[in-house]
């Protein structure tokens, strides 16, 4: 049977840093603060002054991929875009990365499952692989998040930053390797806890909508904090037990980066030590979707083939799961 495998990967994130110092120019808060609540030292910023959004990341990402991976533009299938940060509520910013990296044969559409969005676009491109429908398939994950970042909010704004992350995946005939078992989890219930209020059709713009700040996102911290706990760890636990996995077996745990404190506690409470979860929340921050491909890309060069990975993330909706996929670039 035909499996999916992750055959390359490539990341972009934009060259301004906001650190905490400067952070601390514009909200009430210290680096201190920061670092001991949430890990994050800095975090990348993409300048809006020329009309850029989060298609220009995924285009970088894209072309990236491609000069890396020497596959020719025009022989790409399939394109997914993961982003709750579009440039535009239409056209798809997967259409416009399409158009602008010469993807001319490429089906492509726009997933948002925000922070889990990655890993859940990622299962769709295994599905289209082993079906056979299509050969070669990108997933772009790309999050402006500071376009819906309230820097007066001290409480949220140092938890985001902007990036963009692009994976190449392809058949392999080869066992025991590639993506091998995912699943994932939807429940609406959270919507009151993790939610960007205005400019949908629920709420379209309005000067109400903006005095009331609903174009930012808005977060209950406790409860956010205690449902992505729980849930990457009962998620990441699943999909290890549907596999036969111990923690010994597993080589690296890759989770979304949304705060380190989160990270560790899904870490200890899974009796995985920290030296198997490769995290770099503290030079990224949270990017959204965008995480664990600039994670995956960032480590890269100690990932080995062979390796056996669990992929986690949890978010907006609440939308989480877990994968599992053996390291073969």
């Amino acid at each position: 049977m035909t499996n999916a495998r992750i055959s390359g990967i490539s990341s972009f994130v934009p060259r301004f840093i906001l650190d905490n110092e400067m952070l601390s120019e514009m909200v009430d808060t210290n680096d201190e603060w920061i670092t001991t609540r949430v890990g994050i030292k800095t975090r990348h910023i993409l300048k809006t002054d020329e009309g850029r959004g989060s298609s220009y990341m995924g285009i970088q990402a894209v072309n990236k991929l491609l000069a890396d991976t020497g596959i020719a533009p025009e022989d790409v299938d399939l394109l997914i875009c993961a982003t709750t940060n579009p440039d535009y509520r239409f056209p798809s910013t997967g259409s416009i990365i399409c158009h602008q990296c010469g993807l001319v044969n490429a089906y492509s559409y726009d997933s948002e499952a925000a922070c889990a969005g990655f890993l859940v676009s990622l299962q769709d491109a295994r599905a289209y692989i082993c079906s056979g429908i299509y050969k070669n398939v990108i997933v772009v994950a790309t999050e402006m998040m500071s376009s819906m970042t309230n820097y007066k909010d001290r409480a949220t704004c140092p938890l985001f930053g902007d990036g963009a992350g692009a994976v190449l995946v392809q058949p392999t005939d080869k066992e025991g390797v590639g993506i091998i078992d995912g699943v994932f989890h939807v429940d609406g219930s959270g919507l009151e806890h993790l939610v960007m209020k205005g400019g949908g059709s629920a709420y379209p713009a309005s000067p109400e909508t903006l005095a009331n700040d609903w174009h930012y996102v808005y977060q209950e911290g406790r409860a956010v904090y205690k449902h992505a706990v729980m849930n990457m760890l009962t998620s990441s636990l699943d999909v290890m037990k549907r596999n036969n996995l111990t923690v010994d077996d597993v080589d690296y745990v890759v989770p979304h980066q949304a705060n380190l404190r989160i990270i560790e506690a899904v870490a200890n409470k899974a009796g995985i030590p920290m030296e198997k979860v490769l995290v770099n929340i503290q030079d990224h921050g949270n990017t959204s979707g965008a995480t664990i491909p600039i994670c995956l890309d960032d480590f890269k060069g100690q990932l080995k083939p062979g390796d056996k990975i669990i992929l986690t993330a949890f978010g907006a909706g609440f939308t989480w799961g877990a994968m599992y996929i053996v390291w073969d670039i």
